[in-house]
């Protein structure tokens, strides 16, 4: 697949928006979808249409076995050692809640330390804090660096004989840091220390490969995959899944239920309670077949071309000021504007149809520590251009003359 030609697969940008041609620089926040994702939801709805797992009719059975076909697509994505390590949930974030309420209500007790970092999204910490208020747990933080980063030493400062786990983001939503998550990963299993890694930036713009890092746990979010919304994935070792509770109790998950006693399905049934988001599952699978054809090592090259250009481009602003500069950086570019709230800079750049994200991105512990209340934030896709990019430039100035 061209990757010149890569937005004529998208329908929204054959769109205006305030009669421009739709620049969209936020796919940190989600991204857009391919007409095959989009074609996919159609079919399955209108002519191939069943719940999974329950009956046995043809339609029943048709869509169960394309349901299980995603899970197996997953699985070789990712390189994990078993398709039942692959767990469907509504979002990355219920990914997480997941493993923070069934390890925290077997294996946390008051006094156990959680180790997180300062660039965490809210998803990787909410579901923590509640079990702080729930159980007295504590959370601990690993620093940023002056670069925006988190270094090996800065976690490794912060583990004690009390650190019962430690989730950390693979890359950074705000800055772009990409955390050296495997050398992490080692340094806690040395430790006997579990790893659940948020993947949600990561998995659309880096190879994933689950056996070489070795981590825990792994949150996945599909819509920054080009994929549907309202479907996460969590990729946790058959080990645990074996051992934790299930998260939530419906049907689908259990194996027999009497009046005195339940038990519960084989993996990864224990965790998929309830009518799960079939028609999304199906969809997903073209999401990956569409990044397989484009090509991992495409992607990333074409990522980083644009994010070396867009970086220059911004230095050489004097209105900008970028946010971070870690060594290893991922697709995203953080920057504020002096006497300018990222608001108003959105605002502006929207009546261009140039679409950025502005605030604190979820993430207000790092925001604090930045000493900024907010940011604006323009984060790139497959489907971006250096146009793209110079449109985003040439809107900044404009920006920028409207409040002189």
């Amino acid at each position: 697949m061209n990757l010149k030609d890569i937005k004529k697969e998208f329908p929204i940008f054959s769109n205006k928006v305030h009669n421009n041609d739709l620049v969209y620089l936020d796919s940190a926040n989600s991204s857009q979808k391919p007409l095959v994702v989009v074609d996919r939801i159609y079919d399955f709805y209108t002519k191939e249409f069943s719940n999974v797992g329950r009956s046995v009719h043809y339609l029943a059975v048709a869509a169960t076995n394309l349901y299980e076909n995603t899970r197996s697509s997953v699985q070789k994505y990712i390189n994990a050692k078993d398709k039942n390590e692959i767990v469907f949930t509504k979002g990355a974030t219920e990914a997480i809640n997941l493993v923070a309420n069934s390890f925290g209500q077997k294996y946390l007790k008051e006094g156990d330390e959680v180790l997180l970092t300062e660039l965490e999204h809210h998803s990787n910490y909410v579901p923590w804090h509640y079990l702080r208020k729930s159980k007295g747990i504590k959370i601990e933080f690993a620093e940023i660096n002056e670069n925006g980063e988190v270094t090996l030493d800065s976690i490794e400062k912060k583990i004690t004989k009390k650190t019962k786990i430690i989730a950390i983001t693979h890359l950074s939503n705000v800055t772009g840091a990409i955390l050296p998550v495997k050398e992490i990963i080692k340094l806690a299993h040395s430790k006997g220390i579990p790893v659940l890694i948020d993947g949600c930036q990561s998995a659309p713009h880096l190879k994933l490969d689950m056996q070489d890092l070795d981590c825990d746990f792994y949150a996945i979010s599909c819509h920054k995959m080009y994929g549907p919304t309202g479907l996460g994935i969590l990729y946790a070792k058959k080990k645990w899944l074996e051992e934790l509770p299930p998260y939530q109790g419906g049907g689908g998950m259990i194996n027999e239920v009497k009046k005195e006693s339940i038990s519960y399905g084989d993996l990864p049934n224990k965790f998929e309670a309830g009518t799960m988001a079939t028609a999304q599952v199906i969809a997903f699978d073209e999401s990956i077949k569409f990044l397989n054809k484009i090509g991992i090592e495409n992607i990333v090259k074409h990522e980083n071309e644009l994010m070396d250009y867009g970086q220059e481009l911004l230095r050489r602003n004097n209105s900008v000021t970028l946010i971070g500069n870690p060594k290893n950086k991922g697709a995203v570019l953080s920057f504020t504007m002096k006497d300018i709230h990222p608001h108003d800079i959105a605002t502006i750049l929207d009546e261009d149809g140039v679409a950025i994200r502005a605030g604190h991105h979820c993430c207000q512990i790092l925001h604090d520590k930045l000493g900024l209340a907010a940011t604006a934030r323009a984060s790139l896709g497959v489907y971006n251009t250096k146009d793209d990019l110079d449109q985003l430039n040439s809107s900044i100035n404009k920006c920028k003359k409207i409040f002189e």
